[in-house]
């Protein structure tokens, strides 16, 4: 039964009990019931006040990472996972988990071509954990995938080199087997910029991230665990945080062209974003710059784990709102949460700013990556039954749930492959996949073929329900790697598969 049936069926309030369920938090003793419900007693809960965020505080630079290496061309810190106390809202204190006691993490700032060396440390409680470099070209031992955690209390090295052409927005955050999903909405994911030796654009518009973050308050103040809609769907808070402010503002003069890196770094929510009237030029994506700007755009959509790079005019004195709007993505289930929000404010003052240089018609050159030696197919899939205990769910790649010592897929290093990534589920899933960058080539939906409107490196792309995307992988270091759904709940509950790159 798929889960469209099941949850039409009447029976879906029942908790879950299966393997992958069991390797969340410990929900025997949480809320595992459809949001509304008292947990076991089929009655309406009235629900507790949730503390009230304050909004409008000036937009705060994402504070960064600090480089201790003496000389050029290294970058050398350390970062701690630990728990900490967070201030969402006044007279309210909030355990998190957090980087070096910030959520978002610690920005870290890099140029292509230096060498890094980040020595964490994990102090968070009884709990593993990796750092996943997402997106980044490392080698596979440095990925942090789920097979090679950091134990409660120890330390580990992460070193890589990042090679020239490797500039983009790219992020990071836990990867533990089974425990990602609350670790992230806990806290743990940070910025990580790598940063062209010459941009070609203009430094006049500025360089600002905005981190977007999703947050869930319980009345008390404390972050409840995931409930059975979150499994189903991807968790999706309550409040869009933005460097972990509420709708904070910015304030600019009138005329002003700014460059902003758009980070979706929430665990289920998919953002439709839109800066009103302002004008959007798209000129990057997931893995740097495009070959050249696309002008004229009024929204930019980002699944859970995409980033974009976009530089937006603002011409008139006055005020613009960064909005998200509706974005139907198959959600499941009563009280769709991710609706349209406000999510910042700039304010665009009467004082005119300098007139800034116009952007290239050309911003870098995209390899291509040539015909594919081999065609590869995934097929997402959902089930739902009941079984002894309750319910079980499925979240599948070609029939199967994730297996950390299997390995689904042998790849060669070095060789051009096609990747056709069909959704055959009731709901949309953003697909990422480990070690490279690939480029999207065309989407297929009930036989219409639409080709990719422009070449570009990403290692995160939506999926929709019904389509089949097809891409050109290539990945050049051997090792093992991941692929799966970025709702980093299906991942968790086996939305993932592996794997091995070979010399």
């Amino acid at each position: 039964m798929n889960r469209r049936e099941f949850l039409l069926s009447g029976v879906a309030a029942l908790v879950i009990s299966s393997p992958a369920a069991a390797q969340m938090q410990d929900h025997s003793k949480h809320g595992m019931d459809m949001p509304g419900m008292s947990p076991g007693d089929g009655k309406t809960a009235v629900p507790a006040a949730s503390p009230v965020l304050p909004e409008g505080a000036p937009l705060r630079d994402l504070p960064r990472l600090a480089n201790r290496a003496s000389g050029p061309g290294r970058f050398e810190a350390d970062l701690t996972a630990k728990p900490a106390i967070a201030r969402f809202a006044e007279g309210v204190e909030t355990p998190i988990l957090a980087y070096d006691g910030e959520t978002p993490g610690p920005l870290i700032e890099v140029t292509e071509g230096d060498k890094v060396a980040i020595r964490f440390a994990n102090r968070l409680q009884g709990e593993e954990t990796t750092i996943h470099w997402h997106g980044m070209p490392v080698p596979a031992d440095q990925d942090g995938n789920p097979m090679d955690p950091v134990a409660s209390g120890a330390d580990r090295l992460y070193a890589f080199e990042l090679p020239e052409g490797s500039a983009g927005s790219y992020w990071y955050h836990p990867h533990p087997h089974g425990r990602t999903a609350e670790q992230v909405y806990r806290g743990l994911a940070g910025a990580f910029i790598v940063k062209p030796r010459q941009d070609p654009i203009p430094a006049a518009y500025g360089d600002t991230p905005l981190f977007f973050t999703d947050l869930r308050l319980a009345s008390d103040g404390s972050i409840p665990p995931n409930t059975m809609a979150d499994l189903m769907n991807g968790r999706v808070g309550d409040h869009v945080l933005v460097n972990g402010q509420k709708k904070p503002v910015l304030t600019l003069p009138a005329g002003s062209w700014r460059r902003f890196r758009l980070f979706n770094a929430s665990n289920g929510r998919f953002l439709r974003l839109t800066f009103g009237t302002a004008p959007i030029t798209l000129i990057g994506s997931d893995g740097g710059l495009l070959e050249a700007p696309v002008p004229g755009l009024r929204v930019i959509d980002l699944a859970p784990a995409e980033r974009a790079e976009v530089v937006v005019a603002f011409d008139q004195p006055g005020q613009v709102v960064l909005r998200t709007e509706d974005v139907d993505h198959g959600w499941m289930g009563p009280g769709r949460p991710d609706t349209a929000a406000d999510l910042m404010t700039i304010d665009v003052t009467a004082d005119r700013a300098e007139t800034a240089p116009a952007l290239p018609a050309k911003l870098r050159r995209i390899a291509d990556l040539g015909p594919p030696v081999a065609t590869r197919r995934l097929e997402f899939t959902e089930t739902m039954s009941m079984g002894e205990g309750g319910m079980k769910m499925g979240f599948l790649i070609n029939g199967a749930s994730f297996d950390m010592n299997r390995v689904d897929v042998v790849a060669k290093a070095g060789q051009t492959e096609l990747w056709e990534i069909a959704n055959l589920a009731d709901m949309d899933h953003p697909f990422h996949l480990h070690g490279t960058q690939f480029q999207p080539v065309e989407t297929e939906r009930d036989g219409r073929v639409s080709k990719a409107p422009y070449r570009a490196w990403k290692d995160t792309i939506n999926v929709a329900r019904g389509e089949t995307v097809r891409l050109l992988v290539r990945q050049e270091q051997p090792g093992l790697r991941m692929y799966h759904c970025h709702i980093l709940e299906h991942e968790q509950l086996g939305m993932m598969g592996v794997v091995e790159v070979r010399a």
